[in-house]
């Protein structure tokens, strides 16, 4: 491998580098500006030396040894140049989507009070259960306690956020198909009229 290849391939290997360093560290002391973003960002910049090193090492690997040396390194940096510009336009383009995907509001406290949700785990009447909320368009498991036991599969209401993993429940299922004993308060008397 001759000098020309091998300093573009060094330079693309800083290039990667570089990238590292973005990924793993952030920006380095706020390059350029501390909201530095398209062109002037970190990854852009590896974005650049990296493909202007690895792009321009084809030419110079491919280039006849009779070339003259500058001839080469001319060829070979022009060549580069033009393959990194669409690499650092992508990476400016994908650094620029991620830095502003919108994301959902995380949760808050507040946020459970009122929700409603089925009983996982039968409540005790002193003592914790689990029940099972949609918030956010996603399943949630809290724990919970209640004033009175509630069994497994039961219908609630959340009334208080205890701490971020427990709450406070009642029970909105109808009473009467809870108890069987007052089912029959609730019916119509038989008709004697037939």
């Amino acid at each position: 491998m001759d000098a020309t290849t091998l300093t573009f391939l060094v330079i693309g290997g800083v290039g990667v580098a570089l990238l590292l360093v973005a990924l793993l560290v952030g920006e380095i002391a706020d390059f350029g500006h501390p909201d530095a973003d398209g062109p002037f960002s970190l990854p852009a910049i590896a974005a650049f030396v990296g493909g202007a090193g690895f792009v321009g090492a084809i030419p110079a690997a491919l280039l006849p040894e009779a070339t003259p040396s500058a001839l080469r390194v001319l060829i070979s940096a022009a060549i580069g140049i033009v393959g990194a510009l669409p690499l650092a336009w992508g990476a400016v383009r994908m650094s620029a989507g991620l830095m502003h995907m919108s994301t959902d509001r995380t949760l808050t406290q507040t946020d459970v009070l009122g929700a409603t949700g089925t009983v996982v785990t039968a409540i005790p009447g002193s003592g914790y259960g689990q029940v099972r909320l949609m918030l956010a368009g996603q399943w949630l498991t809290y724990s919970a306690r209640s004033d009175a036991p509630l069994a497994a599969g039961t219908p609630i209401f959340v009334t208080e956020t205890l701490s971020a993993t427990s709450v406070e429940v009642v029970s909105t299922a109808d009473r009467t198909a809870l108890d069987p004993t007052t089912a029959h308060e609730h019916t119509d008397p038989p008709r004697t009229d037939q």
